[in-house]
């Protein structure tokens, strides 16, 4: 792949921004991005609107809402969802078996409707910014970290899902286990240059590339530079070394 083109297809940018109009303002500045993720914030703000914005520009979509409801609740937002045309969306694992079965058909059955592709169906393990201790005291979960992240990807693939998100520290292991065609999308990536910010599980993009991730999800490096183009650049080139 050419200096870009890499970057181009795996690296996902966060649109963490309060409105449409600072979203476009964005998504304008890095005409390089080709994949973008929509997260609760921007969603709850413009609603489906910034999702046509995107198909507009030709762009992919992360539709990052992190579903974690009943099973008939869940298989209604993902239903929904799916008819917007997007590339990924996320479902915690921990709705359990049921639920993230009902989702998948109901992303499928949405999807046809609509007459667009369905989804990738993500599932969350657990979030990048909780360590092992906080897994450990606050949410009172007995295994280990690693082992626990593998448990839920491995529930979620039982149930026909697509991939799973989970910090590129997991992914190796992940990969491992779930095999080539289970999608890895890790957030919680780091250049060396970079500040760490919240996330408690971190690697560089080419170290989580090396991992096995599919998709790196990098928003602050690049959004937060005070160039972000040449953050950009500077990714695209580190992740060219991996190629």
């Amino acid at each position: 792949m050419g200096n870009g083109e890499q970057a181009q297809k795996r690296v996902i940018v966060p649109l963490d921004v309060p409105d449409e109009e600072s979203a476009i303002a964005l998504i304008d500045r890095l005409p390089q991005v080709g994949f973008w993720k929509v997260g609760l914030e921007l969603f709850t703000s413009t609603g489906p609107k910034i999702l046509q914005v995107l198909k507009s520009k030709e762009k992919r979509i992360f539709l990052d809402l992190k579903f974690h409801d009943i099973p008939n609740t869940v298989a209604g937002a993902c239903r929904s969802a799916a008819r917007y045309g997007v590339d990924l969306l996320t479902i915690y694992s921990t709705c359990g078996k049921e639920a993230l079965k009902a989702a998948t058909e109901a992303a499928q059955e949405g999807a046809a409707q609509a007459g667009v592709k369905p989804p990738k169906l993500i599932a969350i393990t657990l979030l990048t910014s909780i360590s092992a201790r906080q897994l450990a005291f606050d949410l009172k979960i007995p295994l280990e970290l690693p082992e626990y992240a593998l448990e839920m990807a491995l529930l979620a693939q039982e149930a026909g899902l697509d991939g799973a998100v989970c910090s590129p520290q997991e992914a190796a292991q992940l990969r491992e286990t779930c095999g080539d065609d289970f999608l890895l999308v890790c957030p919680g990536v780091r250049p060396n240059w970079a500040d760490i910010g919240d996330q408690k599980r971190s690697l560089t993009p080419a170290q989580a590339m090396i991992a096995g991730a599919d998709y790196l999800v990098i928003g602050r490096p690049i959004t937060a530079a005070t160039e972000p183009e040449l953050a950009w650049r500077r990714i695209s080139e580190e992740l060219t070394t991996v190629a």
